[in-house]
């Protein structure tokens, strides 16, 4: 058990007053292990709200440096932080809202060679990246090392979210087999996107995580969940683990990760 100094309840005292969390889910909170793949719209809440909560371990991996038009949806980063690292920008912010977390910046590019590497020191992973390739690359190799993890996406007014328990719930493939043709889908800076959306799909996810790692209600598991914001409309769709899907199914055709070609993509 961990002794929480006086400072540290008065922190989390809105957590340990919850039925549901108490004193032992903020401890599993504290010792728990959570990845962000994606500094921008969906990683920036999520990295904020991760920090608050008190997550002992939050990793965070993008290559790419912060540009005046994500301001407008990115809250981690400021006007300060233009051409910084992202990953660079976000620590500072997480770290200044919880100095108890220990965050790891992450400068680089997900890939086939290294993210089974990267991925196995955490207990989920928040999937909020740019491109459908490393979407199904995260959702592949979490099947394959049998960590839980969140799905996320973007565009205009709308969102939409799943998660995925290995082994026992439908994973992102049994949905969408395989990455549109490029092009197909117009990226947000060519449709644009509302930057509230992204606020509103990252603070899911992150519930997600944090349901997760407390055991606390009901995850989005064998569920897509999406919204349009222009009239507030929320829908569930039920879903259900495929046998013949080609990564989670009895019998996969999937059983080493390779890199896709990567173009940018709208889920941000």
């Amino acid at each position: 058990m961990i002794n929480f100094t006086t400072e540290q309840l008065n922190r989390y005292s809105r957590h340990i007053l919850l039925q549901d969390v108490g004193v032992e889910g903020q401890v599993k909170l504290c010792r728990a292990r959570v990845l962000v793949v994606g500094a921008g719209g969906l990683g920036s809440p999520a990295a904020l709200y991760l920090a608050a909560a008190g997550v002992g371990t939050i990793g965070i991996v993008d290559n790419d440096q912060v540009d005046i038009s994500n301001l407008q949806r990115q809250i981690v980063h400021g006007t300060k932080d233009i051409g910084r690292s992202k990953v660079e920008s976000a620590a500072e912010a997480m770290r200044a809202i919880n100095p108890d977390v220990e965050v790891r910046p992450l400068a680089t590019m997900l890939c086939a060679d290294n993210i089974m590497e990267i991925i196995k020191d955490y207990d989920f992973v928040l999937d909020g990246c740019d491109n459908f390739p490393t979407k199904f690359l995260v959702n592949d190799a979490c099947v394959m090392a049998g960590i839980p993890f969140s799905h996320g996406g973007i565009l205009r007014f709308d969102g939409q979210t799943m998660t995925v328990i290995p082994g026992e719930s439908a994973c992102y493939r049994c949905v969408f087999r395989q990455p549109p043709p490029p092009d197909s889908v117009p990226t947000c800076s060519q449709a644009g996107v509302l930057g509230a959306i992204a606020g509103m799909l990252g603070t899911i996810q992150t519930a997600e995580a944090l349901k997760y790692i407390t055991g606390s209600g009901r995850l989005l598991t064998d569920t897509l969940l999406s919204f349009d914001a222009r009239n507030m409309d929320f829908r569930k769709v039920s879903l259900r683990r495929q046998e013949d899907c080609p990564v989670c199914g009895a019998h996969p055709t999937i059983t080493e990760l390779t890199d896709a070609e990567q173009t940018v993509c709208a889920l941000k």
